[in-house]
């Protein structure tokens, strides 16, 4: 059986896909843009509970054609996992946008060449999501506009870029098959001890920098899902042409309910999570759908409570938490 390429294969997601693919016998290639994260890599593969004698990474950057029909070569599938995800708001939004949609469209391109069966990339609920609705409900059917004012670099990033790649696989994507997933906050474990946006989150509740929840309102998908979402989007046939949101059941939360739940779970190691939220208006809950993923991949993902407590459990265990003074 041939490789299966992860792109961004030292990230938040990307490791815990490449571990998932090992457990299950696959042999991987991903790409990094720099080999010196390979020693990285290869731990936080191992933390994953992975042989990673079955792992080969090699070096492509998004922003150049270098490297990417080597690494792409001899694969039947690919999982793109790789984008740009800022630690703080750019000043030019086309730092964002530029890699994220030029990005995608050269590692489609290449796959097309290669004559790839499959690409599964993972996009987000940013793509779905962000441009204000009456009732705040979302399916894959709904978009968000980059034209919506007041919208942030990222959501609009995200958007454009999904958009361009569906655009290119229907007008020119050959023989190969897109299938897109969305996610939601992407919570939970991480393997990787370079933090990621939404771990950063957590370990700013648990160290007590975020005093005040901001008042906010998400969904939550636990890490280990979305790896899960992702092979079974490759699996299946029927899922060609697709997008499935990756959303963990019940309510949305906010920021409030995340502390609360760590609050109640972990006790003294919780004890600078916010208490009170920021002053404002109470802002949407929106109400987001799981019900293709489960209904047409057999996905079940975990309970929220379980992700969000996983989470900063990891954050504990890789002594990522700064001691109380």
């Amino acid at each position: 059986m041939s490789p299966v390429l992860v792109t961004g294969g030292s990230g938040y997601v990307g490791t815990h896909l490449i571990a998932a693919l090992l457990r299950a016998g696959r042999t991987v290639r991903a790409t990094v843009r720099s080999t010196a994260r390979e020693a990285e890599l290869r731990a936080a593969v191992r933390r994953g509970g992975a042989d990673d004698t079955g792992l080969e990474v090699v070096a492509a950057d998004l922003m150049t054609d270098d490297g990417w029909p080597a690494a792409i070569a001899g694969c039947a599938e690919v999982h793109h996992v790789a984008s740009p995800i800022p630690v703080a708001r750019p000043e030019d939004p086309d730092e964002l946008i530029v890699p994220a949609r030029e990005g995608t469209l050269r590692v489609l391109r290449a796959a097309r060449d290669a004559g790839v069966r499959r690409v599964v990339l993972t996009s987000s609920f940013a793509a779905v999501g962000y441009t204000p609705k009456p009732g705040a409900e979302f399916t894959e059917d709904d978009w968000t506009d980059p034209g919506t004012p007041g919208l942030a670099p990222y959501p609009r990033s995200k958007a454009i870029a999904e958009r361009a790649a569906w655009d290119l696989m229907e007008r020119d994507g050959g023989d190969t098959e897109l299938v897109v997933v969305n996610p939601t906050g992407i919570f939970g474990p991480t393997l990787t001890t370079d933090l990621r946006s939404s771990t950063h989150l957590i370990k700013a509740m648990l160290d007590g920098a975020m005093s005040v929840a901001p008042r906010q309102r998400f969904g939550v998908v636990d890490v280990r899902d979305v790896a899960d979402l992702h092979i079974r989007a490759m699996a299946a046939p029927e899922a060609a042409g697709r997008r499935f949101l990756a959303v963990a059941d019940g309510p949305t939360l906010s920021f409030l309910e995340v502390a609360e739940i760590l609050r109640r779970r972990l006790g003294p190691l919780a004890a600078r999570v916010p208490a009170q939220e920021e002053p404002g208006d109470e802002p949407p809950r929106p109400i987001i759908h799981n019900d293709r993923a489960r209904k047409e991949l057999g996905w079940r993902p975990r309970p929220v409570e379980t992700t969000i407590v996983q989470s900063a459990e990891s954050l504990r265990d890789l002594g990522l938490l700064e001691p109380e003074r």
